[in-house]
Formats: C-alpha cells, sequence, structure tokens
C-alpha cells in the first residue's frame, strides 16, 4: 500500500499523524532558537573586551603592532650589521711580547706590540732597545702578514698570538 490510499481510507488519524509531526518539528525549532540565543550571548561576551572593542579590531591592531615591531626588527637588524662592519675595521686584538734581542747583555727592555682589526689586519710595533739608544719600528699587517718588511721571531710571535684571540 502507498502512502496516498492509507492517507485515503484513514484521513483523520493522517490529520494526526501530521499535527502531532507539526508540534514535533515546533519544538525542535524552539530547542533550536533557545540554542542560536544562547549561542549569540556567549559570542558577545567572547567578542568584547573589557571595553567593549571588538576582536576583529583588536586582531587588526596586533597586526598593525606586529608589522611595526617587523619594521623595527628589520632597522635594529641593519644597524647591528653596519656596526658590525665598523667593529671589524676597529682595533679588536692586541698583544704585547717584551724580549731581549742580545741574549748575553741586559734584560728584556725591547718590546713588540701588536695593533689588529677583525680581519687580522693593522700594525706591528717594535722597540729595540740598546745602550746607544732605543729604535722603534712599525710594519704594516693584512691579514696576519707582513707585505713590504720581513718580521723578525718576536714580531711573527705577537702578531700569532694576537690572531688566535677570538674577534
Amino acid at each position: 500500500m502507498d502512502i496516498v490510499k492509507i492517507i485515503e481510507y484513514n484521513p483523520g488519524w493522517a490529520v494526526i499523524g501530521i499535527f502531532s509531526l507539526e508540534i514535533i518539528i515546533l519544538f525542535f525549532l524552539t530547542f533550536l532558537l533557545l540554542k542560536i540565543r544562547e549561542i549569540r550571548v556567549k559570542n558577545k561576551k567572547f567578542f568584547s573586551g573589557k571595553e567593549g572593542v571588538d576582536l576583529e579590531e583588536v586582531i587588526i591592531k596586533i597586526k598593525e603592532d606586529i608589522k611595526t615591531i617587523d619594521e623595527e626588527i628589520q632597522e635594529l637588524y641593519n644597524i647591528s650589521n653596519e656596526t658590525y662592519k665598523i667593529s671589524m675595521q676597529s682595533i679588536r686584538k692586541v698583544e704585547l711580547i717584551r724580549f731581549n734581542p742580545f741574549k748575553d747583555i741586559g734584560g728584556d727592555q725591547s718590546f713588540s706590540v701588536v695593533f689588529l682589526d677583525g680581519k687580522n689586519s693593522g700594525v706591528v710595533i717594535s722597540a729595540l732597545h740598546t745602550r746607544d739608544g732605543t729604535r722603534i719600528y712599525s710594519k704594516p699587517i693584512i691579514q696576519g702578514k707582513a707585505e713590504k718588511y720581513p718580521l723578525t721571531e718576536e714580531e711573527k710571535s705577537v702578531i700569532k698570538k694576537a690572531s688566535e684571540l677570538k674577534k
């Protein structure tokens, strides 16, 4: 039997069934509307801050703040790189060695001192003390080596010590 014939033979029961179904649907819709209202109240509380600020506005402001902070970090990074470049050209390593150029006469009156930058370039200054006086020599150092003038063992030693220092 199909549904149309059932409704034709029992119209009273069909009306009662449809009416019952409508009441069930009405209760279900009322329940859903109450749930929607409850969700709206919760959302209103959630999306409003202490001063009733909308969460979307807060997110947009935070996004702008992050962008500003990112720009400031980039600027600090650039400044840091410039500072590093400048510091690599500054005197960073200094070493001194005293010695006696004449093994049997006098004490450690002579010395060699080196001033190097971050790339181990700079100058080595040596003073040789004798009875007749003191002579001072300076030699340019480029990447830990003297290109123009030969180095004494003491100068090589002081340059090696300074080069081993941390940057």
